[in-house]
């Protein structure tokens, strides 16, 4: 046991945790708007549902690191002289799959939801199964990308395993928060969903690797994310203050 609570493996541990938030902040973000959706009685329950899902899909991923390392990146076809591996294909499919819904929801933010605030909406056993279904398959597409960038820094499962389930823990306490900001202002969600819009297409791009063998450091998009919330967060103060 010794060998887990080395002074290496704590700091494996501490910089996993580190490194798990701040992948998962798009996540956050896209799961915040879509459990806001729901009756206020029922997004608790999502969100427990998210995080418990989020911890066993990452765990699992991890418990296959085995066939992760070894298949995750083989070619399971060709397009035109170009292997795609399942890693692409998840990327491909869950770029896509963002794009879809945040475009959808830009739209009924814009052009008004008639089905939006009334009597039942989100509340139903469907409108419930709908948007859990679509958390676990969004979540199991960022499981997957923060796994695979998350491997090289840790030589144990254990550790690796221990930092996916703190990291849950620590979105799933501060998810309400970050709903509650975005949801009470307007301008703050639609900029969440231009970030989101960002996000898909950067997985879109990384799914199609074999063709254009480049990629998008994630460094560029955070710090575009945190510039933009910045700003955002001078004119929202330039606005009270001019109210006062």
């Amino acid at each position: 046991m010794h060998p887990l609570f080395s002074f290496d493996s704590l700091v494996s541990l501490l910089t996993l945790i580190v490194l798990e938030i701040v992948l998962g902040i798009d996540n956050v973000i896209f799961v915040s708007i879509l459990i806001g959706r729901l009756a206020a009685a029922r997004q608790l329950e999502a969100r427990r549902i998210w995080m418990v899902a989020g911890i066993l899909i990452r765990s699992g991923l991890l418990l296959g690191l085995g066939w992760l390392v070894t298949s995750g990146n083989r070619e399971v076809f060709q397009i035109a002289g170009r292997g795609f591996s399942i890693r692409n294909l998840i990327m491909l499919a869950g770029g896509l799959f963002l794009l879809y819904k945040t475009v959808r929801e830009i739209h009924e933010k814009l052009e008004g939801d008639p089905q939006e605030g009334g009597p039942g909406s989100g509340g139903s056993g469907s409108s419930f199964g709908a948007i859990v279904t679509q958390l676990v398959l969004v979540d199991t597409v960022f499981s997957f990308d923060s796994i695979v960038t998350a491997i090289g820094l840790a030589q144990q499962i254990a550790v690796m395993i221990t930092a996916v389930v703190l990291a849950m823990f620590i979105m799933f306490f501060f998810s309400k928060k970050i709903a509650d900001f975005i949801n009470r202002r307007p301008t703050v969600k639609i900029l969440a969903l231009s970030f989101l819009l960002m996000i898909g297409f950067s997985l879109f791009f990384e799914g199609l690797e074999p063709i254009h063998h480049t990629h998008i450091d994630k460094g560029y998009i955070y710090f575009s994310m945190a510039f933009a919330f910045g700003v955002e967060l001078l004119n929202t103060r330039l606005r009270k203050k001019s109210g006062k």
